[in-house]
């Protein structure tokens, strides 16, 4: 029984020996990822650039973006080393950093769709007051809070799991994460398990209520409006639900395979399940946004072709 900074590496025993197709996977992986961090740059960029896009609605979808690519780096590299690998361990150092940086990711994620959703709220049921409410101020305060908050929350998550006493070193995953390391623990973890279900109150049910509670008064206004009304609301509602939806998905598989049996699902369902909402969501959201919303469809068209022309 050893405290958890005693522990000089951990094992992931959910890879498996794929002989010369692990440069398949390699090369698959690699390709997800250069499309991840293409995607999301060229949609940071677009909005940075374009004094017309700085407006709430697209400083939200920045910080969406850079979120993207945040989460992407803090899980894609160390699949990439992995795959390679012939012995899969990882350092307590480097896997407690992936346990932050994976966690802090999916907070932000919930959050960042929160705020959007409430931008939302306020444009449609009160557009006439949006820009008394939504001042550059508030703007700036709400994105600095949608960071702010996982990053403390997160940081005295793993402080409360570092300070355990560990009985094994054998995570039955592909990457890190938290509830892993506490499954390992032979100390109490009463404490541990207390500060879990606050801050997965606060930092998960409590952004996807306000979601919720959003986009049920954006609906009963939508429905008693005209015609012209329900068209835009759904345009702009659309890809931000669609999101929504997607990582919700992922979370709520990767949730269940934590915390339930699943010896009877196969291998590589279960590690494409882990992986989801990690690998899925920070190319799933660039595309949504950059092809849904007209403005910035046009926007990154240009720039691509502009790109080209300078080229040829």
């Amino acid at each position: 029984m050893v405290n958890s900074t005693h522990i000089s590496y951990f094992t992931m025993v959910s890879y498996f020996d794929t002989g010369v197709f692990k440069y398949v996977f390699f090369m698959i992986v690699m390709c997800l990822y250069v499309c991840i961090i293409g995607a999301n740059v060229l949609l940071i960029v677009v909005i940075c650039v374009n004094r017309s896009l700085h407006e709430p609605m697209y400083l939200f979808l920045c910080s969406l973006f850079v979120n993207e690519l945040y989460g992407s780096t803090g899980l894609f590299p160390f699949l990439l080393v992995q795959i390679l690998s012939d012995i899969h361990t990882v350092s307590a150092p480097l896997c407690f950093l992936q346990i932050y940086s994976v966690h802090t990711y999916a907070c932000v994620e919930f959050i960042n769709l929160a705020v959007m959703s409430y931008d939302r709220y306020l444009a449609i049921c009160y557009p006439l007051q949006y820009n008394t409410h939504m001042t550059s101020k508030k703007v700036a305060m709400l994105i600095t809070m949608t960071w702010l908050l996982p990053v403390i929350a997160i940081w005295i998550l793993i402080s409360l799991s570092v300070s355990l006493q560990l009985c094994g070193n054998i995570i039955n995953k592909v990457y890190c994460d938290n509830y892993s390391i506490v499954k390992l623990a032979c100390s109490d973890t009463t404490v541990n398990n207390v500060y879990g279900l606050i801050f997965t109150f606060f930092m998960i049910m409590f952004p996807v209520s306000l979601i919720l509670y959003s986009y049920m008064r954006i609906l009963r206004v939508c429905f008693s409006g005209c015609k012209q009304s329900r068209q835009k609301a759904v345009s702009t509602c659309t890809p931000h639900l669609a999101s929504l939806i997607n990582f919700s998905f992922g979370a709520f598989f990767e949730v269940s395979q934590s915390r339930f049996n699943m010896s009877g699902v196969p291998n590589m369902l279960r590690i494409f399940l882990s992986l989801y909402a990690l690998t899925c969501q920070p190319l799933f959201s660039p595309m949504m946004y950059g092809l849904n919303m007209s403005k910035i469809y046009i926007l990154c068209k240009n720039l691509l072709l502009a790109g080209v022309r300078n080229n040829l």
